[in-house]
């Protein structure tokens, strides 16, 4: 392919992703405003008793939005809308290290835009929520922060090696079952570490914090980048592995 549609591919995956981190942090900060009136709590704002309903609502926000970018930009650029869903492709052969790299440039600049355009919609009040920014909740080691970015999005990129890439799949439900597993992964471990199986949507919120005069949660980044990358790499490479048999007759 050309290099005009490596940009055309690109803007696809800047666009989806901006979809993805507007509305799904969006319903955080919503959430947030709801219950506690944009109070600003030191440390993560997370922590503030949002419910189970709460966390499910949120979750069908995420779900939806990735629902709908799978079917508007699946056909283009494939809509990975996540880093480390390119660099599981990547290690695994299905993308040139020249995308790889050109799409998540794309994604972060989607993410961080997307944060800033709630901030210009909403004002410093949006600041004070933390603008959905993900973080470990109290009891939560830096270990287990990891591990559980690392399973959840590992049950997010299986997902997508089945219903999406493989090409045995049936055709037209990628984009539902990929929605679905990413409000459910939200629902169950949203409490934990915020859920985020995305490095680009933990780096929109935390850029915009930082240069808006939030929160500085940059050392919690890591968490956002080693778990989702390895639970991705594994998760394709085990698909890889399991999914080469003959078909049962």
């Amino acid at each position: 392919m050309s290099e005009q549609d490596l940009f055309k591919r690109s803007i696809a995956e800047l666009i989806g992703t901006y979809v993805l981190v507007f509305l799904g942090t969006g319903s955080v900060v919503t959430t947030v405003l709801l219950t506690q009136g944009a109070t600003s709590i030191p440390g993560n704002t997370f922590n503030i008793g949002i419910d189970i309903a709460a966390w499910f609502a949120i979750g069908i926000s995420f779900g939806i939005a990735v629902l709908a970018m799978i079917y508007a930009f699946g056909h283009i650029s494939g809509t990975h809308i996540n880093p480390a869903v390119s660099i599981a492709l990547w290690a695994t052969k299905r993308m040139k290290t020249s995308d790889m790299v050109s799409y998540i440039v794309a994604q972060l600049i989607g993410a961080s835009l997307a944060s800033f355009t709630i901030v210009g919609i909403l004002g410093s009040r949006a600041v004070a929520t933390g603008l959905g920014a993900t973080a470990m909740f109290d009891g939560v080691s830096y270990g287990q922060a990891i591990l559980c970015e690392a399973v959840a999005t590992f049950f997010l990129m299986l997902t997508i090696m089945g219903a999406a890439v493989d090409k045995r799949a049936p055709g037209g439900f990628a984009g539902l079952a990929i929605g679905l597993v990413v409000a459910a992964d939200i629902t169950v471990v949203g409490n934990i570490t915020g859920s985020s199986l995305n490095p680009a949507r933990t780096f929109g919120p935390y850029i915009a914090e930082f240069l808006l005069g939030g929160q500085n949660l940059w050392w919690q980044f890591p968490i956002y980048l080693i778990g989702p990358i390895i639970g991705a790499l594994v998760a394709a490479l085990i698909y890889d592995y399991v999914s080469d048999v003959k078909k049962v007759s």
